[in-house]
């Protein structure tokens, strides 16, 4: 979708919006696209390395500590400094010169919580500053993959889209102090005009078990039944999968002797009597419970008839439960002998859970093929992920769909551009999306 070009103002707050969470883009602005950036002298802020921590634990905290150096001519009057962390993690207490701002989850990024901290005081060219005292980062019980950003500006960073009512910190303000042991930027090392941001990853020391339930069906020969199948992210940890890796995909195999006259929306045909499944975000939420409905026509009896639903897709190195991970779904059938079978998780214990899924980002899977994902296709996430198409109760009957050989939908294409984006200072401008349920 075009956009006009905002003017430079607005090129400068969208970059220091951008947290941790807003990888997955829609459009994509290069701050050097407008002639009119090079008239004005360039501060040319640039931060230090920031080195994630290694063998954090669920509960642990760890400090963040930042530098940063004014490449530029002259002196700056006030700077802010910017957190963003997604969900897994938190701020500790804050200093009084620090807001904090939730954030919901909109497009394709997951929500994130935003501390920008103001330092109202002078900033020299070429010595490297740092905050008095760092800020403190918790992981949470739900911690596994988390991002982390921290940006600096020469001005007011607040997230404006989709943002809470800012809450002041109770500590004591800090300030900036010069640091002389830790090296400078050269000049002219800038990417930036007026901000700069590092990101990084956050690995915790945690898991996540990843599980599906199948179902038992019973009808005559000419009836149509319904298939509920689902998969539950039973944690403790939440996933947050790598730009453009979706976190899992669902395999459904349909038993013999049926023929499918009604397609769950998250879900697209990949060969005769099998689906691929995705999930309602490329993120999955600690306690995700996402359901898969289809509708099937028994055609004739077959003794035995038996199907499956099972995880595919990525490794999961996350989920050390794999006994969970397929479960039968059984047909029982008036007159062919078929005795059926449970349908919950062989080797392990089935999912449990409602019928939807809850999650930090507000959304829920309400059961029901899908259908709590409006805009026709299923949203893919903050990092880029699943996707499939088809609005939920999409119609097919199986044999007249043709394979797509693909399994979901996903904007690899579009995730790859805004991850490139990110790496090459680029700003990245998002819509909100609506409410999915």
């Amino acid at each position: 979708m075009p956009h006009t070009a905002p003017d430079r103002r607005t090129l400068r707050r969208t970059a220091g919006v951008i947290g941790a969470g807003a990888i997955g883009a829609v459009a994509v602005i290069s701050l050097g696209a407008a002639p009119a950036l090079a008239a004005d002298p360039a501060p040319g802020l640039v931060l230090g390395k920031i080195t994630p921590p290694e063998g954090m634990k669920p509960g642990s905290s760890f400090d963040v500590p930042v530098t940063f150096t004014n490449t530029g001519p002259a002196d700056l009057s006030k700077v802010w400094i910017a957190y963003s962390v997604t969900e897994g993690l938190s701020q500790a207490e804050l200093p009084s010169n620090c807001l904090r701002y939730e954030v919901s989850s909109f497009d394709e990024a997951p929500s994130r919580s935003d501390a920008v901290c103001e330092f109202d005081q002078t900033v020299k060219p070429g010595v490297v500053y740092a905050p008095q005292t760092p800020v403190t980062i918790k992981a949470l019980d739900r911690a596994l993959y988390d991002d982390l950003s921290v940006s600096v500006a020469n001005y007011d960073a607040a997230p404006s889209e989709g943002a809470s009512k800012p809450v002041r910190g109770i500590g004591p303000a800090v300030k900036l102090v010069e640091r002389p042991d830790a090296p400078a930027a050269e000049p002219g090392s800038a990417e930036h005009e007026d901000w700069d941001r590092v990101s990084v990853r956050v690995t915790a020391d945690s898991t996540a078990d990843f599980q599906v339930t199948g179902d038992a069906l019973k009808g005559e020969v000419g009836e149509t039944v319904d298939l509920r199948a689902k998969f539950t992210n039973a944690g403790p940890g939440w996933v947050l999968p790598e730009l453009g890796a979706p976190s899992t995909r669902i395999l459904i195999k349909m038993p013999a002797g049926t023929k499918v006259t009604k397609t769950d929306g998250f879900c697209n045909k990949v060969d005769t009597g099998t689906y691929e499944c995705g999930t309602a975000q490329a993120w999955v939420e600690a306690a995700y419970v996402g359901t898969y409905d289809f509708k099937l026509k028994i055609t004739k009896a077959v003794a035995g008839a038996e199907g499956s639903i099972a995880l595919a897709g990525p490794a999961r190195p996350f989920d050390e439960n794999k006994k969970n991970d397929k479960a039968a779904i059984t047909l029982d059938v008036a007159g062919s002998g078929s005795t059926g079978g449970t349908g919950g998780s062989t080797g392990g214990g089935g999912s449990t859970g409602g019928d939807g899924s809850t999650g930090g980002d507000g959304s829920s899977s309400t059961g029901g093929s899908g259908s709590s994902s409006t805009g026709g296709s299923g949203s893919t996430g903050g990092t880029g992920g699943s996707s499939t198409s088809g609005t939920s109760g999409d119609s097919a009957v199986d044999g007249d769909l043709a394979s797509t050989g693909s399994g979901p939908a996903l904007p690899l294409a579009g995730a790859a551009a805004a991850a490139l984006a990110v790496g090459t200072g680029t700003v990245v401008v998002m819509r909100r999306r609506a409410a999915r349920r």
